[in-house]
């Protein structure tokens, strides 16, 4: 059986991680230390456990897990047959992790690279295996969402396409293929939206709790823009603008001084219990932050 090496134990990792192992596969998951990744085996369990609540399939936990084995550094997955890499949107970062795991895995391994801005024929060009590097913007939380966009770079081979697709397929999702332009489909419109939104919040022309009722109760989102920054990460979503506004170089994608505040600050959302709204230790905002409107006028000062 093929063995797939998971890059990173964060949100999209951990989530990857999960989908692939509840899928049959056998999973080498790999980060800096052994403390992110014991974390990131309980939050595995804790999700499969509430799987069937949250309207997913009835997941035995200790039969997932079974299926993940960890490891510290690129060589834990020297033999792996398709590596799926879901570092931070920081190209310094994904850089030196592609140069490694170019270094210590063998030459038919594919590069499957989980970006939601970083073009892919960037990432290839890092390698000595621009054929075997292509990548899938996973959409958060992985094992609900059905649909990834898949982005071939420009030297990748329709053999590394299929075997991607065919791995795609057997963990339930439906790829839609993509031209490799930065921030894709998903993120050329969203970044925009989530940005401009915490724009109104920085601006003081509503609360986040108001522009979120708007796009829920106006547009018949399940989400607003402000929830879904949470969700995904506020300093994932700082990153991926970063890129955009770096890579067209147009004034559109000029990253909001409130999400960087917010990102220094370390309000990233869920996975930190703070962002635009408290989490106060639970899954679901109790209420919009005051003080979010306090972070914003001691920018304006």
């Amino acid at each position: 059986m093929s063995v797939i090496g998971v890059i990173g134990a964060g949100v999209m990792g951990v989530g990857v991680a999960q989908n692939l192992a509840s899928t049959g596969h056998e999973v080498v998951l790999v980060d800096k230390d052994e403390k992110i990744l014991a974390d990131a085996l309980a939050t595995i369990r804790h999700n499969c456990r509430l799987s069937r609540l949250m309207g997913g399939p009835a997941l035995d936990a200790d039969a997932v897990l079974a299926k993940i084995s960890t490891g510290v550094g690129a060589d834990a997955v020297a033999k792996a047959d398709i590596i799926i890499e879901n570092v931070t949107e920081n190209w310094d970062i994904k850089r030196e992790v592609y140069q490694a795991l170019d270094a210590a895995c063998g030459p038919d391994t594919v590069f499957i690279v989980n970006t939601s801005a970083i073009p892919i024929t960037k990432v290839a060009s890092v390698t000595k295996r621009p054929t075997q590097v292509i990548g899938v913007h996973f959409m958060n939380p992985v094992p609900a969402k059905p649909t990834v966009e898949l982005i071939p770079g420009f030297h990748t081979t329709p053999e590394t396409i299929l075997r991607t697709k065919s791995l795609l397929t057997a963990m339930g999702k439906n790829a839609v293929m993509v031209k490799d332009a930065c921030g894709f489909i998903s993120n050329r419109v969203l970044m925009l939206t989530v940005n401009e939104a915490a724009y109104l919040v920085h601006e003081g022309v509503a609360d986040a709790a108001s522009v979120d009722e708007v796009f829920r109760s106006c547009f018949g989102h399940p989400m607003g823009p402000l929830e879904t920054a949470d969700l995904i990460g506020v300093d994932t979503i700082l990153y991926s603008v970063e890129v955009l506004y770096e890579h067209y170089s147009d004034s559109k994608y000029r990253p909001c001084p409130l999400l960087k505040q917010m990102t220094d600050a370390g309000l990233h959302g869920r996975k930190s219990g703070r962002g635009f709204y408290d989490y106060a230790g639970s899954n679901r905002a109790t209420a919009a932050i005051p003080a979010q409107r306090s972070v914003s006028q001691s920018v304006n000062h």
